[in-house]
């Protein structure tokens, strides 16, 4: 699939502070997107300068992998908190690039705009891809809330600066909660409801768990490795 190019990926940490707040004034906040049939979960781990970038694709509502890509690539960017995403998308755009199924959401293991900045990787990578994404992310980066009822589907906001960026979730009866965030194209409200919809029994949504196995080098059927230079 096709992404767009918005920027040089050779930047500074300063430049990246100032792409961050340019690009955040893009992120479309309200549900622009149809029927959704497929779903995909990203995920990436490293190995030294070595990533493994995971994209898996799954069809909606019985989330069943029908599509996915890991890509080994090599990381120029280093790790730095608030600029994940300047490391973890490049290797990823690998991945997306051979995909064969464009997703009609894409849900990052990841901030949305639960960032100091409001541009955290999840509304980064939805710009790119001009697809509707959801952070799920299961630590909190900034923002304050107070803990929901134990019960699956209890949530409450989460709140910075007196902004609502996101909701503390209840996958599951009796464990921790997530925090969901606005990607880009779609509202935190449908956000919430299709995360839920996508947990099937765990804390987290099934998208993340393939995702994140692919990435560990667990690769499911109908998922394929390429390296970079193929």
């Amino acid at each position: 699939m096709q992404y767009q190019n918005l920027h040089s990926w050779n930047v500074t940490p300063e430049e990246v502070k100032h792409l961050q707040n340019k690009l955040r004034t893009q992120v479309v906040r309200t549900d622009r997107f149809g029927t959704i049939k497929t779903v995909a979960g990203v995920d990436i781990g490293f190995k030294n300068n070595i990533s493994l970038a995971s994209v898996v694709v799954l069809n909606f509502p019985d989330l069943q992998v029908i599509d996915g890509v890991v890509a080994e690539s090599r990381v120029n960017f280093p790790y730095i908190p608030g600029f994940l995403s300047f490391r973890e998308i490049p290797p990823l755009l690998v991945a997306f690039a051979r995909l064969q199924t464009e997703p009609d959401l894409v849900i990052v293991d990841g901030q949305g705009i639960a960032h100091p900045r409001r541009f955290g990787l999840a509304s980064h990578l939805g710009l790119i891809l001009d697809i509707p994404t959801i952070g799920c992310a299961k630590s909190r980066l900034c923002g304050q809330y107070t803990e929901p009822d134990m019960k699956k589907g209890a949530y409450t906001d989460l709140v910075d600066k007196d902004e609502i960026i996101g909701a503390a979730l209840r996958t599951r009866t009796n464990v921790s909660v997530v925090y969901v965030s606005i990607g880009h194209r779609i509202s935190l409200d449908s956000a919430r409801m299709l995360t839920l919809a996508c947990c099937q029994g765990y804390r987290l949504p099934e998208t993340t768990r393939y995702a994140h196995k692919a990435a560990s080098g667990k690769i499911p059927e109908n998922v394929i490795l390429v390296k970079e230079e193929e």
